[in-house]
């Protein structure tokens, strides 16, 4: 087994299923407003292709998620689950060089939201599966391949509709893998970073709310409710959080201050930040919790002193860290603004001393010789989170190979998102790799 390889039509249909699936529009704007169905349709076709029987699920009409399981050799191994969403963020077609939601293959790049976020893993999940088919492999353990809904948003349409309603259909899942790693990080200084998600913050998705007493404008009012709460928002933004060290980061740390030749001075990590250069960037926001304003909404007129106010902060919390994270906004907001979470969700950390992350390792080193793999922890959720509920470990895997004047974290809900044609033929060899093996 360890001799196949992904042939030539994994190849061409990695390319082709990611260009159609950005083709087919699964913009998630919030609050319901998504509708991921046909998506899940075109995704289970081709596992019905490849001779497995797809479930579609859905806890609201056109909120569609698609499961199914390959059965494997070894019926006392624990089972993989290999996931991606099908749903993306908004996209202006006015901003974009090519249309966001057209699939176009130019010049070697395949074009569209969610050409790395995350239409592109889940393109090379249906590839490998059906090279598996045409070649007759089967894994040692069984893997279950899920597509999910509403990622971009709540996740309650798709992965925690799945762990909550439908957990059976992940049953002897004891790890898994999705996105945001292994892919190309470039350092400015000639070397490739591959670095592989074993951990997350928590979300903490914050609303505060100022109430105070409503009057003309003109008055004297020492109980205004949008000073109350630009005041406290004024503390939450320029609050500098501590710094706090968990297993990944540390991890990370050592094996990147290793790479450049570094003695790691976990006394003085700002320092340790800076002398790793643009490396810095895969660590320097996982070292502290953090807590960002983003919304606003108060009055109606610009003469009435509104009665309330509100606020909305994208919280972020490290494993271990949420009690603190919630008494510092206690602090910060102080007695005349509350506060309460809007959405939250666990903080993640998967073990850098695996057999998986091993194999997830050694599966990049192979067809990335050259290349350097460094755990890292990420500062976003992903499904992990809700299928962590299960007792699922899960890892950020969706490998490329990317040309150094492609920044990949930037096209994140960015304008122009693309890949290389060739980062998906190396994501598909990885993968395929991975999963033989794992």
């Amino acid at each position: 087994m360890a001799e196949q390889q992904a042939d030539d039509l994994a190849l061409a249909e990695v390319v082709e299923f990611t260009s159609g699936l950005i083709r087919i529009d699964t913009t998630n704007r919030g609050g319901g407003d998504c509708r991921e169905r046909p998506a899940a349709e075109y995704a289970a076709e081709r596992l019905a292709g490849a001779g497995l029987e797809p479930l579609l699920l859905e806890r609201t009409p056109g909120r569609t998620n698609v499961v199914a399981r390959i059965e494997g050799t070894d019926p006392s191994a624990d089972a993989l689950l290999v996931h991606g969403h099908l749903d993306v963020v908004p996209a202006e077609a006015a901003d974009w060089s090519v249309h966001p939601f057209s699939g176009e293959v130019r010049d070697g790049v395949v074009w569209g939201r969610g050409a790395v976020d995350m239409k592109n893993m889940d393109a090379m999940i249906l590839a490998v599966v059906r090279g598996w088919a045409r070649q007759g492999v089967r894994p040692r353990r069984d893997i279950v391949i899920a597509f999910t809904a509403d990622e971009e948003a709540s996740a309650e349409d798709g992965s925690g509709f799945l762990a909550d309603r439908h957990p059976e259909l992940f049953e002897g899942c004891t790890e898994g893998i999705s996105e945001s790693g292994a892919f190309t990080f470039h350092d400015g200084a000639g070397r490739g970073i591959y670095p592989i998600g074993a951990g997350e913050r928590g979300t903490a998705w914050l609303k505060l709310t100022a109430r105070g007493r409503a009057g003309h404008g003109s008055k004297v009012n020492d109980e205004n409710a949008v000073t109350r709460l630009a005041a406290a928002v004024t503390r939450i933004g320029e609050h500098t959080w501590p710094l706090r060290l968990t297993p990944t980061v540390r991890a990370a740390l050592t094996e990147l201050a290793a790479l450049y030749g570094i003695e790691p001075d976990f006394r003085d990590v700002d320092m340790l930040l800076d002398k790793l250069g643009p490396a810095a960037k895969l660590v320097e926001a996982t070292v502290r919790n953090s807590a960002n304003p983003t919304m606003l909404n108060a009055g109606y007129k610009v003469n009435v002193i509104p009665g309330e106010a509100v606020a909305h902060v994208d919280g972020r919390y490290l494993p271990g860290g949420e009690e603190e994270f919630a008494a510092t906004l206690d602090e910060l907001t102080g007695p005349d603004v509350s506060w309460e979470f809007a959405h939250r969700e666990v903080a993640l950390q998967a073990p850098v001393d695996s057999p998986t992350f091993a194999r997830m390792r050694a599966a990049v080193e192979e067809f990335a010789p050259e290349g350097h793999v460094v755990p890292y922890c990420m500062s976003g959720g992903t499904d992990a989170k809700q299928f962590s509920r299960l007792g699922i470990t899960g890892y950020g895997f969706t490998p490329l190979k990317l040309p150094e004047d492609l920044d990949y974290q930037a096209l994140f809900h960015g304008v122009d998102e693309r890949v290389p044609v060739e980062a998906l033929h190396f994501g598909v060899r990885v993968l395929d790799r991975l999963l033989r093996t794992v």
